[in-house]
């Protein structure tokens, strides 16, 4: 496998400062389209030096690999080995976790992670954590975070979205979730996909209140360009 997952860089990301933040987050990656968003976020996360417990499912190795030509490692202790030789140079820290692990610590809530993402989330995840379902890690975490008031953030890559979803949707936003779909402005005149995933993780990172300067804001002193 190569060093550096394809598309991503192999040392500091720019914009983002050092060692800002200590969090713990829970990060999943499901089978939905947008796994881009989904790694950045992950190399975004350990460069502003927080603490990232990763959980992925079966299909999410298959998108990674139709998406991005990166080849997830089947079990979480060489999937941990591959993302720390990866992600050497970042201050952060990265455990990694099997769908089955339920000694991890984001299976129960005397241990919860401070916030959780799923990104990019499937419909038949979402579906799983508006009905209180935990069959595997990645819902049975999403459900401790909820039940312990820590923020979710789901990242539902669909379209377009039937009725169905869209009541899953509401009921998880009623429940305290974040619903946010990676749709991104153009108001910043991007000029590679690079640029589009950005803006969508910035959105996340901001969520999270994790420091970041992916993207210019809205309204800043200098001229957007």
């Amino acid at each position: 496998m190569p060093r550096t997952p394809p598309g991503m860089s192999s040392g500091a990301v720019p914009g983002i400062p050092a060692a800002a933040s200590s969090a713990t987050i829970c990060l999943a990656l499901t089978g939905a389209s947008g796994m881009p968003y989904g790694i950045r976020l992950l190399e975004c996360l350990l460069e502003a030096g927080c603490r990232v417990q990763l959980l992925y499912s079966q299909v999410a190795q298959v998108v990674a690999r139709q998406e991005m030509g990166l080849e997830l490692p089947a079990r979480a202790k060489e999937a941990r080995d591959y993302f720390r030789e990866c992600y050497a140079g970042l201050p952060g820290e990265l455990e990694v976790y099997g769908r089955e692990e339920w000694f991890a610590p984001v299976a129960s809530g005397s241990n919860p992670p401070d916030a959780m993402v799923v990104c990019p989330c499937t419909m038949g995840t979402l579906a799983a954590i508006a009905q209180g379902l935990a069959s595997n890690l990645i819902e049975r975490a999403a459900d401790v975070v909820l039940k312990e008031g820590r923020k979710l953030v789901l990242v539902p890559r669909e379209t377009p979205f039937s009725a169905i979803h869209l009541e899953n949707m509401l009921r998880l936003a009623r429940a305290g979730a974040v619903i946010l779909p990676p749709n991104p402005g153009f108001y910043q005149h991007p000029k590679s996909v690079e640029d589009i995933v950005d803006f969508v993780v910035a959105r996340i990172l901001d969520q999270l209140a994790v420091p970041h300067a992916l993207m210019q804001r809205w309204g800043s002193a200098e001229r957007m360009s």
